[in-house]
């Protein structure tokens, strides 16, 4: 009621302080945006897949104050959350689980080799971002290991000419957040900085957090050959009322830190682009089952992966052909899992040819593990541009994941790993058409995934209380997804209606319906819509609606909304979060927080 009644206020104070203003912002145009994540670059109209772009103008309407939030606005993308602020979210594409999601930043593979959990612990601060690209489909040919159903490329902001931005929030929950992000230019560099924290007492007993981020993104020797550096650090402090083991354990306690740095350049000819990359991960992960007693059980996980990688392309007459080498070593120390270590080595190449109206891209990713076989995973993209704005496409692939350390070697009261499990694989295909213009832009695109081994853990029947990492038997997938966005003007200003729909259809529950711990709770049903509307020159409104029905029967509908009021270097915002107090669970045993609000006064200058 709180959220509804400070919503209303809001947006009839935006009603006087815009009343007598007029003008329009210009949005984002996708018609620019070049798909930098593979090694083949192609304008975002150009390619033959299926592509979501979120930009950094959607960024601003989306109501959204982190990227786990964000992503949930996309049909498709399923984000489990156990908790508020991204403290701890799983990623899921098109039904996939959370370790066959790829999630890269600037084109650096964040994987973990302990879980997939951590995943979203690499998620960076929506200040810093210029857009995230989210592929679709299977993708392993591209990227490699874990891009078993997508990958998702987060793409940071280049630089902020001379900037200073100062953000304070307060809310509901006791939530109190406060950040910094410096841009600036030198004679011969470049400089971006963002610090921020995010504190909250909790919604329900034991979900406190105290969440930082901190990220630095640097351009030396400008004038010559330009060397980008990135480094970042994310540290979560959590109250895990529920979030693993069982709805009982209300005492659970979790502390992460994810961190990077990378080096990369760029050479350059008529002919020949080289970009070659260095980076160093590293993740920190300690459980504890009683917060106030850590002797009872405590689990402490670190991993380090080291990478190497250089990817090309040339042009020739025959079209553009990318190929690139990755090599990386993981190292994990672990009271549970041990003191293990894995090589990996993937080779990729793939061509495009073009005649005319005609594109076809084959390829295919050759990849070494240490303790697992050599793996080959051919590809094959398809387009056909009907128009200058309407293309038909299509794409099959194999697509792999190697099992995670938790997958081979977690041991504690109720699971147990398997260190005889066999690697999943799949077989997906995927055809569809997509039409862009700056009023129009929407895709249809049909899916079938035919996968094998796919990992779950699973009991023996609904007695036992145990559950073993197992190669359940084969699933097939399939689905068909629906993006639409329409730009428009109302009293010569620019609003936007976007709607996505992603239906998804598998046999799991007929294989092993009672038994499963993960793989049962897909999205059947993902509908999702957001209203981004400005009345008035200053004061902007947005409105997101998702509706979501999983495979097993449970649905929920959730409403977001935020209003945006600028006054020069001012700017106040307003955000409701689940305005009509939908109670539900995305994951686990952990109910979503009711109806609550966050102010926040950002003031920026030159």
């Amino acid at each position: 009621m709180k959220a509804k009644l400070a919503l209303t206020a809001i947006l009839f104070l935006s009603f006087l302080i815009g009343h007598t203003q007029e003008d329009q912002v210009k949005m984002d145009s996708l018609d620019q945006v070049v798909i930098t994540s593979t090694r083949i670059d192609l304008p975002f109209k150009e390619n033959s897949r299926t592509i979501d772009i979120i930009s950094s103008e959607d960024i601003k309407k989306s109501a959204a104050t982190n990227v786990a939030d964000l992503l949930q606005q996309i049909a498709g993308i399923d984000i489990r959350r156990r908790g508020t602020a991204g403290s701890q979210a799983d990623l899921y594409i098109r039904g996939g689980n959370f370790d066959q999601t790829l999630l890269l930043i600037d084109g650096i593979k964040m994987d973990d080799a302990q879980t997939g959990h951590h995943t979203m612990n690499a998620a960076l601060p929506i200040e810093v971002i210029e857009r995230i690209e989210i592929i679709k489909g299977p993708a392993a040919r591209i990227f490699g290991q874990n891009a078993f159903n997508g990958a998702i490329n987060i793409v940071t902001k280049k630089n902020l000419n001379n900037t200073v931005s100062v953000k304070t929030e307060g809310g509901s929950f006791g939530q109190l957040n406060g950040g910094v992000t410096v841009g600036g230019d030198l004679e011969n560099s470049s400089h971006i900085v963002h610090v921020d924290k995010m504190t909250s007492a909790g919604y329900r007993h034991n979900s406190d957090y105290d969440n930082s981020n901190y990220f630095v993104k640097s351009v030396f020797n400008k004038d010559k050959k330009a060397i980008e550096m990135i480094a970042t650090f994310q540290e979560r402090k959590f109250g895990a009322n529920g979030f693993y083991a069982r709805a009982s354990a209300t005492e659970q306690y979790e502390e992460t830190q994810n961190s990077l740095i990378g080096f990369s350049t760029q050479f350059n000819n008529e002919r020949l682009t080289i970009k070659p990359r260095v980076y160093w991960k590293r993740n920190q992960d300690e459980y504890i089952y009683l917060r106030n007693d850590p002797t009872v059980y405590r689990n402490l996980h670190i991993t380090n992966k080291i990478g190497a990688e250089v990817n090309a392309s040339y042009k020739s007459n025959l079209g553009v052909t990318g190929f690139g080498v990755d090599l990386s070593k993981v190292y994990i120390k672990s009271n549970n899992l041990g003191d293990l270590n894995r090589f990996m080595t993937t080779l990729f190449l793939e061509h495009q040819f073009k005649w005319d109206n005609l594109d076809m891209t084959p390829g295919v990713a050759l990849t070494y593990f240490s303790d697992f076989d050599f793996y080959a995973f051919p590809g094959l993209d398809v387009g056909y541009k009907i128009t200058d704005n309407l293309k038909a496409y299509g794409n099959i692939g194999y697509t792999y994941r190697i099992p995670t350390y938790t997958d081979l070697y977690y041991n504690d009261s109720s699971t147990t790993g398997n260190p005889n499990l066999e690697v999943e694989e799949a077989l997906a295909q995927e055809i569809g058409i997509k039409y862009f213009s700056p009023k129009f832009s929407g895709s249809i695109a049909v899916y079938n995934r035919d996968a094998k081994n796919l990992i779950d853990f699973i009991r023996q029947n609904t007695t036992e209380t145990f559950f073993t990492a197992t190669n359940i038997a084969e699933v097939n997938t399939k689905g068909f997804e629906v993006d639409m966005a329409y730009n428009f003007k109302l009293n010569s200003f620019n609003q936007t209606l976007a709607v996505g729909y992603n239906f998804l259809d598998d046999n799991i529950l007929d294989q092993n319906k009672d038994l499963s711990r993960y793989s049962l709770n897909t999205l059947k049903h993902h509908f999702t819509t957001r209203l981004s509307t400005q009345l008035f020159k200053n004061v902007s409104q947005n409105i997101v609606y998702k509706h979501a029905e999983r495979t097993t029967g449970d649905s929920y509908n959730v409403w977001d909304a935020s209003l945006v009021v600028n006054l020069k270097q001012l700017e106040f915002t307003v955000t409701a979060s689940n305005i009509f107090n939908a109670d539900y669970i995305e994951a686990g045993f952990v109910p979503m927080p009711p109806s609550n609000v966050l102010f926040g006064l950002r003031y920026g200058f030159n």
